[in-house]
């Protein structure tokens, strides 16, 4: 039995491999051309840093500026002399009973210190003597100079004859027989300080309050301040 060729040949058709589909791998191919990243930093140019560097020395020159000013008005600025009383004493004190009234002579010595860069000319130098607040006589003594930043000593003596305390004789009277009697002295200085063409005033007061011992005529306290 012969078998022809047409019906006992095989059909072969050529079947395709099954191309895998996405779901059976689970990351997806790296592209061959990956994106690039860039960061943008702010930029700044050397305009600004010479502009902050200008604004820097400007502040610190005004700031200079102001303190060196200050202190020139500090020492320029003229201010009133400085009184110190560095010696006082009693050199003689008698008691009249009738009527009441005080001998006394009172010897100071006057240290002024000139603390401006410009001399001082004073006139004259006053020194009162007040008892309870009635005065019983001053000295006034004559003029001289002070040199800028010097200091000078000026001496004056109070003599009192027969100074009759006629509102506080009671209070006298009572403290006499205490033994001690209480003063006050006041010291002041006038004068003038020559600043270029100008001459400016300037005054200096201090005062003392003071206790005298009756019996052995000496000053037994004395609380020196400015007046």
């Amino acid at each position: 039995m012969v078998l022809s060729s047409s019906s006992s040949s095989v059909n072969m058709t050529s079947v395709k491999p099954e191309q895998p589909t996405s779901s059976t791998h689970p990351y997806d191919a790296l592209p061959s051309n990956p994106p690039q990243y860039y960061v943008v930093l702010p930029f700044y140019s050397s305009g600004h840093r010479s502009y902050y560097r200008r604004l820097c020395r400007r502040f610190l020159y005004y700031v200079t500026t102001i303190l060196l000013l200050s202190v020139a008005l500090y020492i320029l600025w003229p201010s009133d002399p400085n009184l110190k009383v560095v010696n006082l004493r009693l050199d003689r004190m008698k008691v009249h009973a009738a009527p009441i009234s005080l001998d006394i002579e009172l010897g100071v010595r006057i240290k002024v210190r000139n603390p401006d860069v410009y001399a001082f000319n004073y006139e004259a130098l006053n020194v009162s003597i007040e008892y309870k607040g009635e005065q019983l006589g001053f000295v006034t003594s004559d003029d001289g100079y002070v040199k800028a930043f010097g200091t000078s000593y000026i001496d004056a003596t109070l003599v009192l004859n027969g100074s009759e305390v006629i509102s506080e004789s009671i209070s006298l009277i009572k403290d006499l027989i205490k033994g001690s009697i209480p003063f006050t002295t006041t010291s002041q200085i006038r004068g003038s300080l020559g600043i270029l063409f100008t001459t400016l005033p300037i005054a200096a007061k201090i005062s003392c309050e003071v206790v005298m011992n009756t019996h052995n005529q000496t000053i037994e306290r004395q609380d020196c301040y400015p007046a």
